[in-house]
């Protein structure tokens, strides 16, 4: 991809754009994104979580080094537009040799290692990158601003303290928003825990946990019968109450790990969340470290990104019907006006073949 190096960056117009090409966070909550930038006149300063805690993730690491030129020119545009006074990457020391320094260089960036850190941020403009230890717990919000920035938060929100936060994929769909007009129509997605192979995939949104399985060698019909999928990593995950095929990728959707029931009932935690962190050698095995292409032939395309924030984000509203042809990119459910809501794009060439409550259906022509 070229680097665009005239990104045009009107504060006022940021939102919109974000809503409009369906833009959230992806991974965890999957807040639509233009809701943090509603508030960019309070802010001062970005933070990227380059942590990649997961111990099976890989794909925003290597997003920053793939993309270091794009994202170093979305930074000093952003920066010379007075969006922000500096902008913070929090990542592990680590990955320094393997991943993040041709990022950094690219970046001409400031650098803290562990040792250093938290830094005195009063006064220091520009592009820093914070090197943490290891701890599973610094990819929280609250938690690598007060390691990265030294900043402390409490139970705030990062934006009552001037700062916005994104992980590196979304902030690379942002880039993608703002400086190539395109929405989000495809995921990283990993693929791990008792399957046959660890994947890491670039899918199109809506790709079903059925398709994900067969990319892992484990085709749906041969999970055993105490299978669990879990939407998430080893650490921060949720059991997937749908089947396999009726399950699509979701834009927050990191990693499907299939597990067995005995161990997520006994590492459920409080707010259903399962952590299996500590119950094997994750890295135990070979890993795909960088995103393979998969184009499945159907895609269930999500409404809205957490159906738990249905009531707060208004889910989109399909304006396509059975039989209707829709190309890669074409709006498919549109947004809400004046509420936090984001349009949803057809992510495959294909016709819609169902449209339900909760889902978009497209089959690849």
């Amino acid at each position: 991809m070229a680097v665009n190096t005239s990104i045009e960056l009107d504060p006022r117009k940021i939102p919109d754009r974000l809503y409009e090409a369906g833009v959230a966070g992806a991974g965890g909550a999957g807040f639509p994104s233009g809701a943090k930038w509603e508030q960019l006149e309070d802010v001062h300063s970005l933070l990227v979580n380059h942590q990649e805690s997961e111990p099976n993730y890989y794909s925003d690491v290597w997003l920053g080094t793939e993309h270091a030129a794009e994202l170093a020119a979305f930074f000093d545009a952003m920066l010379e537009a007075d969006l922000f006074e500096r902008i913070v990457v929090g990542t592990k020391q680590k990955y320094r040799d393997e991943w993040t320094k041709e990022f950094e260089t690219a970046c001409d960036a400031d650098v803290y290692l562990e040792d250093e850190l938290p830094p005195d941020l009063d006064g220091e403009t520009g592009i820093i990158f914070a090197y943490t230890g290891e701890t599973y717990d610094f990819s929280e919000e609250q938690v690598l601003l007060m390691m990265a920035a030294g900043e402390r938060i409490g139970r705030d929100l990062p934006t009552d303290h001037g700062w916005i936060v994104h992980n590196t994929e979304t902030l690379w769909n942002i880039y993608n928003a703002l400086a190539e007009n395109t929405p989000v129509t495809r995921k990283y997605v990993h693929v791990g825990g008792d399957t046959p192979a660890h994947r890491c995939l670039d899918v199109p949104v809506g790709t079903t946990a059925a398709d994900l399985l067969e990319a892992a060698d484990l085709p749906e019909d041969a999970l055993p019968s105490d299978a669990v999928l879990a939407d998430g990593g080893p650490g921060w995950s949720y059991a997937i109450d749908e089947s396999p095929v009726a399950f699509g990728t979701r834009k927050r959707t990191n990693a499907i790990l299939v597990l067995d029931e005995a161990t997520v009932e006994a590492h459920t935690e409080q707010e259903d969340r399962i952590n299996v962190l500590e119950e094997r050698d994750w890295n135990d095995r070979d890993h795909e470290t960088q995103p393979s292409v998969l184009e499945p032939e159907t895609v269930s395309i999500p409404l809205i990104t957490n159906a738990a924030y249905e009531g707060l984000v208004t889910p989109g509203d399909p304006v396509v019907e059975p039989g209707d042809r829709v190309s890669t990119g074409d709006v498919v459910a549109r947004r809400t006006e004046d509420e936090i809501s984001n349009n949803h794009h057809a992510s495959i060439d294909g016709t819609v073949v169902d449209v339900t409550e909760t889902h978009v259906v497209l089959e690849r022509e």
